[in-house]
């Protein structure tokens, strides 16, 4: 039988648990762990719970109750495992209404609405799990346009970044092509600014320092004639 179920009311979901073992042999650690169960002593029952499994790990009366014990205890992803171990053993309407409530408990909707599924199937006229069905479908849609709406604004974030990174580039491209041009002014200028000689005016620009040139040497050596001759004629007297 279930070993919880899903009521909804006006302030949400609440959890009723209900754990009993299906029709079986019933080994002495899971009648032991029932009875713990029963007392709200739920550690414990897990703990003989697991050692029917240490015995039989195909038992599906110990696995779907460690189940039970695991998923009052928080441990959802316990749960499932305990009851994935028994997946092929366990067809019945329950199993598969309490494998589709420990997937809503992971968030895993697509995976919940599959058991519930299989539960109806099993079992058209259980209102609980038609119920359970819609909700797991609802949170899934919810879940798919959240996930869309992520993606979206992620997208938008990156286009943003995008076209400030464009923008900034261009904005160093122009910045440069402006100091360029600047530059290239100014060079234009600067040779605009220096005199212009023709060739005629170069070559008699050349022949006057030459002449120049030519009258410093000239100089030079009369005065070296000129101390020569001071020189000789001291030397005479």
């Amino acid at each position: 039988m279930r070993f919880l179920k899903i009521l909804f009311c006006v302030l949400g979901l609440s959890l009723v648990f209900a754990p009993e073992s299906f029709a079986q042999v019933d080994k002495r650690e899971v009648r032991a762990g029932n009875r713990k169960f029963k007392k709200d002593k739920v550690k414990e029952a897990e703990i003989d719970y697991r050692k029917a499994v240490l015995k039989d790990s195909t038992s599906v009366a110990a696995q779907y109750n460690l189940a039970s014990a695991l998923y009052r205890q928080n441990d959802f992803q316990g749960a499932g495992q305990a009851l994935a171990a028994v997946k092929e053993n366990a067809n019945s309407a329950d199993y598969h209404f309490n494998a589709g409530d420990v997937a809503l408990q992971q968030k895993d909707y697509a995976g919940a609405m599959e058991s519930f599924k299989q539960s109806l199937l099993l079992n058209p006229g259980d209102m609980e799990a038609k119920e359970s069905y819609l909700y797991a479908k609802k949170m899934l849609e919810n879940q798919q346009n959240q996930q869309n709406q992520q993606n979206q604004d992620n997208q938008d974030q990156n286009q943003d970044q995008n076209q400030d990174q464009n923008q900034d580039q261009q904005d160093q491209n122009q910045d440069q092509n402006q100091d360029q041009d600047q530059n290239q002014d100014n060079q234009n200028q600067d040779q605009q600014q220096q005199p212009q000689i023709s060739p005629q005016q170069a070559q008699q620009m050349l022949r006057a320092i030459q002449a120049k040139e030519q009258q410093t040497q000239e100089k030079v050596n009369e005065e070296k004639a000129a101390a020569l001759e001071s020189a000789q004629k001291e030397k005479n007297w």
